[in-house]
């Protein structure tokens, strides 16, 4: 399954790097940057990720404009709520903490950040994830979540996984699957948005097609 081995992830991986013209090395060395970061107080379980999310059902929250609408009118009571960064501040706004967040800290503004920070003193596990161009949000940012899990997009090591996935709303997908979720539901996902940029765009796109490798 491409959400659980580096190695069948790595081939498609690497299409990434080369269709956006990205780095590597870049990715690399964030990751080692986070890394750094990380000590006994601050690091989160994966087994307590693994507890809030084995064989129940999950609904991953990305940030498309309908998302507020769509909460409205699903009970959210019935799924463990796994948000892709901005998400997490259509939630609290509604007064819903979820229960994990996935977040690389640079597709939200300032105040949602700040959600996503009060949302991890109010008990949401945040996987912060860092990759070639975040690094000042990670400085910036990481010491104010008392407790994170750090995730790259490269090859895993140590305290660092890789769990599968590219932007942060396929990510919270293949988080859901790896734990054992019993199923997954999609929320806030518009992937032909006519009103974003070029470079989003190609990133829904493979969002899309991440999402659809996994058959949910």
């Amino acid at each position: 399954m491409i959400y659980t081995d580096f190695a069948v992830w790595e081939p498609i991986y690497e299409r990434i790097l080369e269709d956006f013209g990205f780095d590597r090395t870049g990715d690399e060395e964030a990751a080692r940057f986070l890394s750094l970061m990380l000590t006994e107080k601050n690091t989160a379980s994966t087994s307590e990720l693994k507890e809030r999310i084995s064989g129940k059902p999950v609904l991953v929250c990305g940030n498309a404009p309908g998302l507020k609408n769509e909460l409205l009118a699903v009970n959210l009571s019935a799924f463990v709520i796994i948000a892709a960064d901005g998400a997490t501040a259509v939630l609290m706004d509604i007064g819903r903490v979820p229960e994990v967040i996935c977040t690389d800290l640079d597709g939200a503004s300032d105040t949602d950040i700040e959600k996503e920070i009060l949302a991890c003193e109010k008990g949401s596990m945040v996987l912060i994830h860092a990759h070639g161009d975040n690094r000042d949000r990670l400085e910036k940012y990481v010491p104010r979540f008392k407790r994170f899990i750090a995730t790259t997009q490269s090859r895993p090591f140590d305290r660092v996984y890789n769990f599968g996935g590219f932007s942060d709303g396929d990510r919270c997908v293949f988080v859901a699957l790896h734990f054992g979720a019993k199923n997954v539901r999609l929320a806030g996902f518009d992937f032909e948005d006519p009103g974003v940029s070029s470079i989003k765009k190609k990133k829904l796109n493979w969002a899309k097609e991440l999402i659809g490798m996994t058959g949910i």
